[in-house]
């Protein structure tokens, strides 16, 4: 501090210069430093468990997306082949009108048959695109190919909390201590002072004298709250009020992730016995085209007939890789809703 006066008072010299130094020592505060504290670290780690959330159901996202183009990619192969089936003998059965042994509406039933397969193929190829683009936006990097992924074998474990359920206990824990450091305000706070200060004049004489060279002030103080029409006390109970809807909330949160976590258990068997099912219409489906086209390829049935089993064998193909990819997605989920980090279970 430095003090100057152009026109000295009595008792006071021109200039005053000083400085200080102050130790303080809350003896008492009601527990309000330490409930603050406490909200800090809770919110700290409800950030944190916010952040973990955030990535993980962003993981779970990914490999929904991949599976399904998985899937997509499978049924537009499975088209593929049944194109290049239906374009030959599209070219066979035109040869047999032009030799005037078979009729006109042979082709166009053949020719109706390829046009829908390109259709269907065109579908799944906007679907497949529109799945990668979404991909690419969750990934942030464009993506080629995707090679091929699966889970490491499945193992049960422990259920553990979700990352969004512990933010959740978390930030109910911060408000707890928001309102506790309320209700310390209630309390009296005693502090205890010590202020060293050291004096230096300029332009003083005996009219003007200096005072002091140094000082030391010790304080002990008390302050306490008598009265504040209980605007304190509701403001703790808006907070606590607050922290009883986290609670419901977390409640509810975490029945919904048992309720999933069991969900995501029957999915993994219901998607075996749909990947055996699957297979087994596969196996059938290929060895009854095989033999129609050789029937018809003999004239013995009719390309009704064949077509049928061509569009047996392509659905049969489709829903085999669907089923296998539909058992990645639910260990997925499991691991998703057993509080597990997903990319530690691929391989």
């Amino acid at each position: 501090m430095y003090n100057t006066n152009e026109d000295r008072t009595p008792t006071q010299p021109g200039d005053i210069y000083s400085g200080f130094a102050k130790i303080s020592f809350d003896i008492y505060d009601g527990g309000k430093k330490s409930a603050l504290l406490k909200k800090s670290e809770h919110e700290f780690k409800a950030s944190g468990f916010e952040t973990e959330s955030t990535k993980k159901s962003l993981s779970l996202e990914i490999v929904e997306d991949f599976f399904n183009i998985k899937s997509f990619e499978a049924a537009f192969a499975s088209r593929e082949e049944a194109k290049k089936s239906l374009y030959e003998q599209l070219q066979r059965v035109m040869q047999f009108v032009i030799a005037k042994v078979a009729t006109s509406d042979d082709v166009d039933r053949l020719q109706a048959a390829y046009d829908t397969n390109i259709y269907e193929m065109e579908s799944l190829r906007f679907k497949i695109i529109s799945l990668k683009k979404a991909l690419e936006l969750k990934v942030g990097k464009d993506i080629a190919t995707l090679d091929d992924s699966k889970f490491k074998e499945f193992v049960r474990g422990e259920l553990e909390l979700t990352d969004n359920i512990k933010a959740l206990i978390a930030n109910r824990d911060a408000l707890i201590s928001s309102a506790d450091s309320l209700s310390s305000i209630y309390s009296p706070q005693i502090k205890i002072e010590d202020t060293y200060s050291i004096y230096g004049y300029d332009r003083y004489d005996a009219t003007h004298p200096k005072g002091l060279d140094n000082q030391n002030q010790l304080l002990l103080s008390l302050n306490m709250r008598l009265f504040d029409m209980g605007s304190v006390l509701k403001s703790k109970e808006s907070i606590l009020i607050n922290s009883q809807a986290l609670s419901t909330q977390l409640s509810y949160s975490k029945k919904e992730q048992t309720m999933f976590y069991e969900l995501a258990l029957e999915a993994i068997e219901i998607g075996r016995v749909k990947i055996k099912s699957a297979k087994s219409a596969l196996v059938s489906a290929q060895s009854a085209f095989v033999t129609i086209s050789k029937k018809y390829d003999a004239g013995i049935v009719d390309n009704i007939v064949y077509l049928d089993a061509l569009t047996s064998q392509t659905e049969a193909k489709a829903l085999y890789e669907r089923a296998l990819n539909d058992l990645e997605i639910a260990y997925a989920s499991y691991y998703y809703y057993a509080g597990k980090n997903i990319e530690e279970f691929l391989r």
